[in-house]
């Protein structure tokens, strides 16, 4: 009798954990969303190894995207890039994350990690459909290089080189921007990607313990409010005996400015339901794609002539 209680149980979770999975994947207007927040250690094939397993999971948590954090296979350490780089695709990461994707039938933005190509060393953005394609690829634009007396003080370029276009991908109907960390700040950026009519952005994230405090969820509410998208960010969890020190608290916003979800800055995971009706209902309501003064102002894409 307890076995078949046990059994019964058993059941009615996987048909309810089926039910959520239909509902969040096969949405006309929207999808279920993970943010996995990582802890990064020294060790690129034990990074590797965790992240597919919170993949995995998240599968199992009914969702159709799952974002990875900046630098989630290397320490974020300007003198290990090269050691820790690999080629896009092809290396050992690449090819985790395409099986990932591909056995778990999801999207996956691969957070970044160092990418070597012709001798250059890129952070590298990385997305795979649910065939395990690579269908997007995004070097971070904005290298970080900083020097705040008494706070941080860190160099991206000594180590890599510089993106140069900006990068989309369709999630069926919908289209999503990719940047990195430091690309956030620039305000341009995201603006040309609502004039391409992303309905969301995602930045793979490391901010400090002395930036992240004041200007992490004031830029991501700011990237969702001036362009009224959705904004996900995705930091590796603080491990406070590294070389960098990430300050976590990965969140996605909504277009109202609205915090969906936000870690605090230990390991864990965030899963949210993002409605693109809501959005749509909030370009309508406040119509400021419409309102923009180009008679006064712009926004160019120098390469692309939007």
């Amino acid at each position: 009798m307890f076995a078949s209680r046990k059994l019964l149980q058993h059941l009615q979770q996987s048909i309810t954990l089926f039910s959520q999975f239909r509902m969040a994947s096969s949405s006309s207007t929207g999808f279920r969303v993970a943010l996995l927040q990582l802890t990064v250690t020294a060790d690129k094939s034990t990074n590797v190894a965790n992240a597919v397993r919170r993949l995995q999971q998240a599968k199992l948590n009914g969702c159709t995207l799952a974002i990875l954090p900046e630098c989630f296979n290397s320490p974020y350490n300007t003198a290990l890039f090269k050691e820790y780089s690999e080629v896009i695709p092809g290396g050992e990461t690449s090819e985790a994350l395409s099986q990932a994707a591909k056995s778990n039938e999801m999207y996956i933005v691969g957070g970044s990690i160092p990418e070597i190509c012709d001798g250059k060393v890129y952070n590298t953005c990385t997305v795979w459909d649910p065939n395990g394609n690579l269908i997007a690829k995004h070097r971070k634009v904005h290298l970080f290089d900083i020097n705040i007396p008494g706070g941080v003080c860190f160099k991206e370029s000594d180590a890599l080189a510089a993106g140069n276009t900006l990068n989309t991908f369709q999630l069926g109907k919908l289209k999503i921007g990719l940047g990195i960390c430091y690309d956030i700040r620039f305000a341009e950026m995201a603006t040309l990607y609502r004039k391409q009519g992303c309905d969301m952005l995602i930045y793979p994230s490391a901010f400090n313990m002395t930036t992240g405090p004041l200007h992490w969820s004031l830029l991501i509410r700011c990237r969702a409010v001036d362009n009224q998208a959705f904004v996900a960010v995705v930091s590796p969890a603080r491990v406070t005996d590294s070389n960098y020190v990430a300050w976590g608290h990965s969140m996605v916003v909504d277009p109202w400015g609205k915090i969906l979800e936000e870690a605090t800055e230990k390991d864990m995971d965030l899963y949210a339901d993002l409605d693109f009706g809501d959005r749509e209902k909030m370009r309508q309501q406040i119509p400021t794609e419409n309102q923009r003064r180009t008679d006064l102002y712009d926004t160019i894409d120098l390469k692309n002539k939007v």
